[in-house]
């Protein structure tokens, strides 16, 4: 009954000092956001995806794909949806940046990318990961954006020609009594 115990704390011993061990891996989190403060039609939205990679091995041969930004709705400006980055060192991270612009306003639901990623360099097959998914968002119509952060010059404009005859009668009928009231003082000091 000695030993089977003896075994057993050995046994429970190396299991918990095998299970310690940290394997010679990458593992990547990646994160998705949306950097704009207002989403708006026909205007830019720029998207930051930064992969970090926690674990103690170079992630090698990253893809991010990200296939929630259809051509019907979005104009992709610059960068790359589907990206590709060589190597990504142990305790580091990555950041990529695409710039899309809305041609429909409405609720947008922001999906996550997908990142396929080598954790080893022997590694046979890919490691799938998920980015963080900023969710639903909505796109507000530009004329509705314009209407309220526009800084209104047609309408300040108009407003000035609206007040300018209120303005100008009384200024033009006290220009005209100054000028009568300064000729009569004028003609009586020359006598």
């Amino acid at each position: 009954m000695k030993w089977q115990i003896v075994f057993a704390a050995f046994a429970a011993l190396c299991i918990s000092v095998y299970g310690e061990e940290e394997e010679e891996a990458a593992r990547l989190l990646v994160s998705k956001q949306i950097l704009n403060k207002y989403l708006v039609e026909n205007m830019d939205i720029i998207v930051k995806y930064t992969v970090f990679n926690i674990g103690n091995a170079a992630a090698l041969e990253v893809e991010i794909t990200d296939n929630s930004f259809h051509p019907d709705h979005f104009t992709h400006v610059s960068g790359e949806l589907n990206a590709r980055i060589d190597r990504v060192p142990p305790y580091t991270n990555v950041s990529h940046t695409v710039v899309v612009r809305p041609r429909k306003f409405g609720y947008f639901n922001f999906t996550s990318a997908e990142v396929l990623y080598r954790r080893k360099e022997d590694a046979s097959r890919l490691q799938v990961a998920v980015s963080s998914e900023p969710g639903e968002g909505l796109i507000v119509s530009f004329r509705d954006y314009d209407k309220q952060f526009s800084s209104h010059v047609i309408d300040w404009a108009g407003f000035a020609i609206m007040t300018l005859p209120s303005l100008a009668i009384p200024f033009a009928l006290w220009f005209s009594s100054k000028n009568k009231y300064e000729k009569l003082l004028k003609t009586t000091k020359k006598h």
